[in-house]
């Protein structure tokens, strides 16, 4: 029975066709938060945000991911960079909210000023009164500390720990899946916003990939028949994918589209929809049982949407995901039973996608995937 916290155990199968899932503690429990965000959402290539967003040199998004204050900006050479939101004085978290700062990140405590590039220029009275640059004080030494970033597109990475491959290698897989589709023609159509929803960050990413609740929670959004579904495992890369054999492809009342539902480890999400639209949505960790969450509608191959398709658009894909939302948090509810600590159980045939993604969570928290060698549960 593997271990991936001193109280958090794995429940071993009686047969290939049981297969339990992660522990309960492992939504709920402060301890396993903070491993993960030490391990899960430090050593990959995490999401945090999208880059149409950052308009002009000035521009800043402060999040707080991981357990971590971040800072996303952008600087004088067009240029998307990242680095943690503290001040190199006394650590005060330096940007409270989105807005564009002007030339200088100036620390509102003792007034340490940071230009965009994340150089220190200015320390006032740090020596004494009216002494700006004591002797033996290097400015040089005391800049905002940087974060490895990475933008694919419309989409913003970051590596904290910087131990990550390259971008490139990390997401080859995912690439993989995008060869009949030039991303490069994407254009911006719409926003959806949700804001905090009550449910820890896997519950999202677990009821996305999966296409066995489709058919029952959206009966009335989508029409895409279980039947019509298949599940995609690939490395990093997993989730499922539909092909409807008659679509409709002006969404007049229900999703009824050939689509697949992608997400790469561990938080990055992307759905395609034929014949001209892509979904990402980004779910940002914020605790154990909190998570934020937006989405943004594209269309591909250089084919606008009009004001009546994006009207359209935004208004299924805001029920599905209110209707998603009630499971997840529903999901999380659950989880506060001792009736589920082992977990519950997976489809061996329409879960294949969550139950790869619990192998990494756990790989990844034990730090070593010799763990999961020959085992049937997660």
């Amino acid at each position: 029975m593997p271990v991936i916290n001193k109280n958090i155990k794995i429940k071993s199968p009686k047969n290939k066709n049981t297969i339990f899932g992660l522990p309960a503690k492992s939504y709920t429990d402060s301890d396993f938060w903070k491993k993960e965000c030490e391990t899960v959402l430090s050593d990959g290539w995490l999401f945090v945000a999208f880059a149409n967003e950052f308009k002009k040199a000035g521009d800043v998004k402060p999040i707080f991911i991981a357990g971590k204050p971040i800072l996303i900006l952008k600087n004088e050479n067009n240029e998307i960079t990242a680095f943690h939101n503290v001040c190199s004085h006394r650590c005060l978290k330096l940007v409270n909210e989105e807005k564009n700062i002007g030339k200088i990140i100036r620390c509102p405590y003792h007034a340490w000023s940071y230009d965009l590039q994340g150089n220190l220029k200015a320390a006032p009275h740090i020596g004494g009164t009216d002494i700006h640059r004591p002797k033996g004080f290097n400015f040089k030494n005391h800049g905002l500390k940087k974060i490895r970033i990475h933008i694919w597109h419309d989409w913003v990475f970051i590596n904290i720990n910087g131990k990550a491959k390259k971008f490139e290698e990390y997401a080859k897989t995912l690439f993989s899946k995008f060869k009949d589709l030039d991303l490069s023609k994407i254009k911006y159509e719409a926003t959806l916003d949700f804001g905090n929803i009550n449910s820890n960050w896997k519950f999202l990413i677990e009821n996305f990939i999966e296409p066995y609740h489709v058919q029952f929670v959206h009966k009335t959004t989508t029409n895409q028949p279980l039947r019509d579904h298949y599940t995609i495992v690939d490395g990093i890369c997993y989730g499922s994918g539909v092909d409807v054999a008659k679509e409709d492809n002006k969404n007049s009342s229900a999703l009824s589209v050939s689509s697949k539902y992608l997400s790469l480890f561990p938080n990055f999400i992307i759905g395609t929809y034929y014949p001209n639209q892509i979904g990402v949505y980004l779910n940002i960790p914020i605790g154990p049982g909190t998570t934020s969450q937006k989405r943004i509608i594209y269309s591909t191959g250089g084919k606008p949407m009009s004001k009546e398709e994006i009207d359209i658009t935004k208004k299924i894909w805001w029920s599905v995901h209110k209707e998603d939302h009630e499971m997840c948090e529903r999901l999380q509810e659950g989880r506060s039973s001792p009736a589920s600590n082992d977990g519950g159980l997976l489809s061996p045939h329409w879960e294949k996608g969550v139950q790869k993604f619990q192998q990494l969570i756990i790989q990844a928290t034990m730090k070593s995937k010799k763990i999961m060698k020959g085992k049937k549960n997660v």
